[in-house]
């Protein structure tokens, strides 16, 4: 055990630095990538907008929080310290020394490469800064699954307006990442707000105020923001996915940055092939985490086997978090399919039912397949003999990713 352990970390020492030295040898990253401009479809008495490029979304975020009347919630997994982050960071303050109550959320640990002076804040009446820690008490505890981060982005302005998805805050994801986020503007914007009031009351420290726990203002099922919290050991997003799944009858579309499914994951997929369903999945070619590029190529055999197409996208770090089933039913938000995501961290994904959402995000794939290539069960049978041997080594870090 001691030995096989061993093996693993040297094997996974061994690609993260050859990816590095990759990298110094390829600087730079993409621009310019296929993508739609903001397009919109409308659910149950709501807008709804999808995002695929980043300057054009923050442009309307800065906008919101600029016009922002009362109340101003946001939640970023990253928040990098250059010049997008400094533009956000002034709009908050500006936005709270105008009188709006602005709160705001961002992983500590996720941002522990960041300038610590950009992480200084003025003490505004009304400007509240949440930093999930890297340890909580209750990590101590004999409970499972208490380690998961906050990978959630999240903003919501005034009750009125919402965004969740991919997206982090940075320069970097503006221009050189394809990523997926929604727009909701009507009465289901309280479906985010209130999974942002939840979790600000749950983990706000002592000097900070309590958020108003508000009922619904409209109820409809066909728009459901639906989160993962490991401090609960409640994951529905995975559920929500097999059940979609399951039920699939014609098309099968995921995007995924990380795609890393579990054993249940896969059958249900294969399941649905075998049914005669339409199986795509796009995913990076070379995303920034390259031991989950190696972990993911562990599935793949199995998956082009079943009759599964995978898209590898060329052209940019796709990190979407999305799928659409048989033209009626869509997901968009922060969850990756690994077990990370689906069993680990906090995530929020927003569940959409209707025709509409889904014809965009159809649109969206479409485009996205424009620069992909399609990895062919042949080909992939003939990759080199020293790729099994590494993908045999990394196939255990699996539970990990």
């Amino acid at each position: 055990m001691l030995g096989g352990a061993a093996l693993q970390i040297v094997t996974a020492a061994s690609i993260v630095t050859y990816d590095q030295f990759r990298k110094r040898r390829i600087p730079g990253g993409f621009e310019g990538f296929p993508h739609l401009p903001p397009t919109s479809a409308e659910l149950a008495g709501n807008e709804l907008t999808v995002y695929t490029n980043g300057q054009q979304l923050y442009d309307d975020m800065l906008k919101a929080i600029n016009e922002a009347e009362h109340s101003v919630f946001f939640e970023s997994f990253i928040w990098k310290g250059d010049d997008t982050g400094k533009a956000f960071k002034e709009a908050m303050i500006n936005a709270a020394a105008r009188g709006v109550h602005v709160y705001c959320i961002y992983d500590t640990f996720a941002n522990l490469v960041v300038n610590p002076a950009f992480k200084i804040f003025p003490h505004l009446e009304n400007l509240h800064i949440l930093r999930f820690p890297i340890l909580r008490p209750d990590m101590f505890l004999i409970k499972g699954r208490l380690f998961g981060r906050d990978h959630r982005k999240l903003l919501i302005v005034d009750g009125k307006v919402g965004w969740v998805g991919g997206y982090n805050i940075g320069d970097l994801y503006a221009t050189e990442w394809r990523d997926t986020q929604i727009k909701i503007e009507g009465p289901a914007v309280w479906e985010l707000e209130n999974a942002f009031v939840e979790f600000w009351n749950e983990f706000k420290r002592p000097h900070h105020p309590e958020l108003p726990d508000r009922g619904a203002r409209a109820w409809d099922s066909r728009i459901q923001a639906v989160a993962n919290t490991p401090s609960r050991l409640t994951f529905p997003i995975r559920g929500h996915y097999l059940d979609a799944i399951a039920r699939a009858s014609k098309q099968i579309l995921i995007t995924q940055a990380y795609f890393i499914p579990d054993r249940e994951f896969i059958d249900a997929l294969k399941r649905a092939a075998k049914r005669g369903v339409e199986v795509k999945i796009l995913i990076p070619e070379r995303s920034n985490h390259v031991l989950a590029d190696w972990a993911a190529a562990t599935t793949f055999t199995e998956l082009l086997d079943a009759g599964i197409q995978i898209w590898l996208y060329q052209h940019a770090m796709v990190h979407a978090k999305t799928a659409t089933i048989d033209g009626r039913w869509t997901t968009v938000g922060t969850a990756n399919i690994d077990r990370l995501s689906l069993q680990g961290n906090f995530e929020v994904n927003v569940i959409l039912t209707g025709k509409e959402p889904a014809q965009v995000m159809e649109k969206v794939f479409l485009k996205d397949m424009s620069t992909a290539r399609e990895l062919k069960l042949k080909k992939w049978a003939n990759r080199p003999r020293f790729w099994l041997l590494i993908e045999r080594i990394v196939r255990p870090m699996r539970f990990w990713l």
